[in-house]
């Protein structure tokens, strides 16, 4: 294979020029080296010369074209604390501890809600397929959720004052809430007007008199299943009693030493048992309170002599769940010995003679048993068990045996390693998801259950978006995974583990002292993903870099190529400028490994090079396996990059990197320079420092650095001319001209210092260096184009746009013309041409404009499979999409616009007079996170996010504010590091280590958002009550029902207290929706009355499956005739 040779030209000078604003414009003639004057952010830059008709650019995009709005929330719930299912409607709720409600039904179905006031969710419960929620929060609230509304809100909500919520317990088909509280008392609520009924259960009724101590706050509450009107209260201290609700007194009172967690009854109410925190469970026959029918310790070791066995850790919860055919099922969480220190969370499935242990990854915050009935007086017949954890959601099948897990359908493993960074890829080629899913495919794990996922209820949305998007995620253990995220569902394709290619530590006393961070070596630090080539190229911040390709068959590498890169500090206190201005000319850092595979071992690599006795030289961070790499189908390593130590300074993290598949390129950069590689013939064609690449008489180079010193190349790497180490073949560096510019002031020399200081200070990416700002100037971003490298060019070639930190732009030439392998013999030469402009801030992003304002995206090579046969090649090379013709340019008409957006500002110049045309500040006070230029309803704009929060858009060419909002602050460094834009409008972040926001910013998805997201309620019919039998009829043993309308209503028990709670109505009620109807967004709220109003009466049960199809004039009705009902049955009470 024949290496290019490659040479850097000296540098073209260029000129910076002035901003301006408009909506229309025409592209005029510029003379060569003419400079307009710099003017504020919104004016036009008059410029003589006569307009061509083709020139006009028309924008099309309008400030109505955007919008802002939350879309989805993908991802595991963050510290959840609660949860509740819906046996009907076969719908999850998650609380959390900062307030979030998530929703889950069939794969795709999900839903995302807040409270407002953040508190933690204690508890939650279903009103059984009603289409609505109750929550209660730690701060002592209650509120009602209208879940037949695509997106929930709150109905009611009733603030406690004097007493805290400790449980609560709603009965299947009942509409009063029985709250517990910390005083021991409890409370009644209606939760169809949620008032509270003046009947309460008063601690001190419910237990002994002759009790001298409190019992403790009330830790249960339920009912008897055969008989409505007892109810079990269950204090903390032990006590657990059976209150007659008509009779307003104890039947029984069951004592135990043991403080209780938690109470389960037998389906039959004969039995109950209670779990205590010395690891027991209690058994009670509810007719025989003296002592508990049996007491066993699941975990606990039973002495040999009949003595009580040792206790246990408590048991937090148990669950008591009958057949018909076989032995009740007992399920209990907690309860371990002391003993097993260290050993993970259990959940124990008790079975008949039976026990199973089953171990958690993380510890267990709630557990529900599935049933097939909601009639808690029926067998109970369990299928299955939904474990929340910590980090995970389990659910146990208990119908096979072992208990195997069903396969979650949800994107739950987004954080199964933390997200690092974040690519949002909307409008990609449709052939990618069905190519990724087919490789991904092979790597699902086995031993799941074969039966269906329980939790299936709600409907899919039925937007009309159909363009395919994909999100990629980097990850702290050097995994990347590639997620489809069509039709606003998120679902894992294919996972890549980029730690593979590289040995691993067996134990911390065999890492490497190489490694220049303490944890998560392989994290991956920044990725560029070509869509149509499939290349891929990852950033790890061990200083690597590594080149991906697709390919469909699996390959096995015998030896990982490998190319080491010096990229010295251009810092040393040895290397002072000399006091006469002379400078010793340096020789240019471009070198290449002339053969990986022949490469010699890092530890040998250390021959002429100057380093102190002791200090590391030429070794990278991480040692590349030796062995042979078995790649399975789908991404396989073309070639490793990595930088190694210099004189006893580690190698700097790569801060931008970007890949040209057409010219067969990988280039990336760091706060020492660029490097550019050649990924085909796997050489390093170019590695220059950030100075050399400013001209000579650049006004906007930054203070002179002083040259590196001579130096030879190591022993693996050679002059990538010709192999031979004569200074004389090659080109010079710009950096060899005399410099004699000085350092202008003190503060300026102190700037450069602390820089040096700093050398080891390292950030995650170019928008965190505002907050953690480096004097020294690092590479921010690239932009591979064809463009116009001198003003006076005609005809458009191949260049890189190279991005600074502190605000340069420069442009660097490439001589070679892409397309036909050719390219691969032809030499490669570099020329610098300067810097285009300087901004303030450093720079984000650049792309490319046409005439008309059209995106220039880089030429590429469309996908062809490397492992395939010759043939196959051949066809897939005659189907290769060529890249566009380059633009030529009249003499002196400018034919393209360069955008460039830094931390501060944005610009556009003309190419190729290089004028700035338009100029726009976008913040003073605050800096840029993310700038994306994205396509949006046909034409092409400039998104940004910035750090005090606002989100904004710019028209192209001209700069005009289209939006801004201020939507997010920035709370915490994860939303910098993950926040993108994509096309269409879309956008996301990690709004928390676990989960993905989704967020839009076009009016058309916001206007149909509601379409697009899911159905949480879908009509069912309630299942029919079990049937009482002939003789249970006749003889009363079947349920007892209670009319709790006569115990609990207004007329019988009065009115509570005023100052015990204050109710408020919810933004979702009648009172919320009236106020918000005649507010701005009057017209909106009005088109959703007819749906929130299906909600106000969902406790009637002839409402129950009518209420998604009344109208608003059927539910007035209704209402008037329940107020002239009950208006009658006072008056005849009177």
């Amino acid at each position: 294979m024949v290496a290019r040779s490659v040479c850097f030209l000296p540098s073209v000078a260029s000129v910076t020029g002035g901003g301006g604003n408009m909506k229309k414009f025409n592209i005029r003639k510029v003379l060569d080296g003419l400079t307009a004057a710099s003017s504020s952010s919104s004016s036009a830059t008059a410029q003589p010369g006569t307009p061509r008709e083709n020139d006009v650019v028309q924008e099309t995009l309008q400030s109505e074209h955007f919008q802002l709005c939350k879309t989805v929330r993908h991802g595991f719930p963050y510290q959840p604390s609660s949860m509740a299912f819906d046996p009907v409607q076969k719908i999850l709720a998650v609380g959390t501890q900062t307030g979030a409600l998530r929703l889950f039904g069939r794969a795709g179905v999900e839903c995302y809600c807040q409270h407002e006031s953040g508190a933690a969710v204690i508890q939650l419960q279903f009103l059984i397929n009603e289409g609505a929620l109750v929550s209660a929060l730690a701060d002592d609230s209650i509120h009602l959720w209208n879940l037949r509304q695509k997106i929930p809100a709150i109905l009611h909500s009733l603030k406690f004052n004097r007493e805290r919520i400790t449980y609560c317990h709603l009965p299947f088909q009942s509409k009063w809430l029985y709250i517990g509280s910390e005083r021991g008392n409890i409370h009644i609520v209606n939760v169809e007007s949620f008032t509270l009924s003046g009947y309460v259960i008063m601690w001190n009724k419910a237990i002994e008199l002759s009790t001298k101590t409190h019992p403790g706050p009330v830790v249960h509450i339920s009912d008897n299943p055969m008989d409505e009107g007892k109810l079990l209260i269950g204090f903390e201290c032990g006590v657990v009693v059976l209150w007659d609700l008509k009779s307003k007194k104890a039947d029984y009172r069951y004592n135990y030493d043991e403080a209780i967690h938690s109470v389960a009854w037998h389906h039959e109410g004969k039995q109950f048992v209670c779990s205590h925190s010395d690891g027991t469970l209690t058994t009670w026959n509810i007719r025989a309170p003296a002592k508990p029918a049996q007491i066993i310790t699941p975990h606990g070791k039973q002495p040999k002599d009949g003595k009580k066995p040792e206790p246990c850790k408590p048991i937090l919860k148990v669950e008591y769940k009958t057949t018909r055919a076989g032995d009740p099922f007992m399920v209990l969480s907690g309860g371990l010995s002391y003993d097993t220190v260290g050993r993970r969370a259990c959940l124990t499935v008790m079975h008949g003679k039976s026990t199973a242990v089953l171990e958690m990854d993380y510890p267990i915050v709630d557990f529900i048993t599935l049933c097939e009935t909601p009639y808690p007086n029926d067998f109970q017949e369990p299928y299955a068990v939904v474990v929340l954890l910590e980090k995970d959601l389990v659910v146990i099948d208990l119908g096979q045996i072992g208990y195997p897990i069903f396969e979650s359908p949800y994107p739950l493993s987004i954080h199964e390693s933390p997200v690092t960074c974040c690519e949002y890829f909307a409008d990609c080629p449709s052939e990618l998801i069905p190519a990724l899913y087919s490789v991904g495919s092979r790597q699902k794990r086995q031993g799941y259950s074969k039966k269906e996922w329980p939790i299936s209820g709600g409907n899919w949305g039925q937007g009309t978006q159909t363009y395919p998007e994909i999100i990629i995620t980097g990850h702290a253990d050097g995994s990347i995974k590639f997620w489809d995220a069509s039709a606003l569902m998120l679902q894992v394709l294919y996972k890549l583990k980029t730690a593979k290619v590289f040995e691993r530590a067996r134990g911390k006393e065999e890492k490497p002292s190489t490694d220049i961070v303490d944890e998560d070596p392989f994290a991956i630090q920044t990725l560029f993903w070509c869509p149509e080539s499939r290349m891929l190229c990852v950033a790890g911040v061990s200083a690597h870099v590594i080149i991906y390709r697709f390919s469909k068959q699996e390959a096995t590498t015998e030896v990982v190529q490998l190319l080491e890169v010096r990229m010295q500090c251009e810092f040393s206190e040895a290397d002072s400028p000399d006091p006469g201005g002379e400078q010793t000319p340096t020789l240019p850092t471009s070198a290449a490994s002339s053969s990986p595979q022949e490469a010699e071992p890092p530890n040998q690599l250390t021959a002429g090079v100057n380093s102190s006795e002791g200090a590391r030289d030429n070794i990278p961070c991480l040692q590349v396996r030796s062995s042979p790499l078995k790649q399975s189908p789908g991404y396989q390593v073309e070639l490793v990059v990595q930088l190694v130590w210099v004189s006893g300074e580690p190698p700097q993290q790569i801060t931008s990197l970007a890949v040209n598949s057409s010219f067969g390129l990988v280039v990336f950069g760091n706060s020492n320079g660029l490097a550019v590689v050649d990924y085909v013939q796997k050489t390093l064609l170019l590695n220059l420092g950030t100075s050399e690449l400013y001209s000579p008489s650049d006004p906007c180079q930054r203070q002179p650095r002083s040259p590196r010193k001579p130096r030879q190349p190591s022993g693996g790497f050679c002059d990538s001319n010709d192999g031979s180490n004569n200074s004389e073949d090659r080109c010079k560096s710009p950096t060899s001209a005399k410099m004699s510019r000085k350092i202008s002031s003190s503060g300026e020399q102190k700037l450069d210092l602390d820089g040096k200081d700093n050398a080891f200070t390292r950030s995650r990416s170019s928008s965190v260096t505002s907050i953690d700002r480096e004097s020294r100037e690092a590479i921010s971003s690239f932009y591979f184009c064809e463009s116009f490298p001198r003003k006076s060019g005609s005809l458009a070639s191949p260049c890189l746009l190279v991005g600074t930190t502190q605000g340069s732009v420069m442009m660097v030439a490439l001589s070679l013309q892409p397309g036909g392998d050719q390219k691969l013999q032809q030499p490669l030469n570099f020329a610098s041409c300067g810097t285009l402009v300087q901004l303030k801030g450093g720079i984000l992003t650049m792309a490319l404009l046409d005439a008309a304002g059209t995106m220039l995206p880089p030429s590429c090579e469309a996908w062809y499979d490397p492992n395939a046969s010759d043939e196959e090649k051949e066809k897939e090379k005659t189907r290769r999409r060529r890249p566009a013709t380059p633009p030529s340019s009249q003499e002196g008409q400018d034919s393209q616009f360069a955008v460039l957006c830094s931390e501060k500002q944005a610009n556009v110049l003309a190419m190729p007079s290089q004028t700035s045309i338009y100029k726009h500040n976008i913040t003073e006070t605050s800096f840029v996170l993310r700038a994306d230029v994205v396509q949006m309803a046909g034409a092409y704009c400039i998104a940004c996010f910035c750090a005090n929060g606002h989100i904004m858009t710019l028209s192209l060419p001209s700069l005009r504010p289209l939006l801004d909002i201020n939507y997010l602050p920035l709370t915490d460094m994860r939303i910098a590091r993950t926040f993108c834009f994509s096309n269409l409008g879309q956008a996301l972040y990690l709004t928390s280590p676990t989960e993905i926001q989704r967020i839009t910013y076009s009016q058309e998805t916001c206007d149909n958002l509601q379409e697009m997201l899911s159905e949480l309620f879908t009509p069912v019919e309630t299942p029919e009550a079990p049937n009482r039998g002939f003789f249970k009829g006749l003889f009363g043993g079947g349920a007892q029902s209670l009319d709790r309308e006569d115990l609990f209503g207004e007329t019988a028990a009065g009115k509570a207290s005023r100052s015990l709670a204050q109710h408020i109505p919810g933004p979702g009620s009648m009172e919320g929706m009236k106020g918000a109807a005649s507010g701005v967004v009057g017209d909106l709220a009005r088109a959703r009355v007819a749906l929130d109003e299906r909600g106000q009466k969902l406790g009637e049960l002839e409402e129950r499956t009518a209420a998604m199809m009344a109208s608003a004039e059927s539910f007035s009705k209704h209402a008037h005739d329940m107020m002239v009902k009950y208006k009658d049955k006072k008056w005849y009470q009177l």
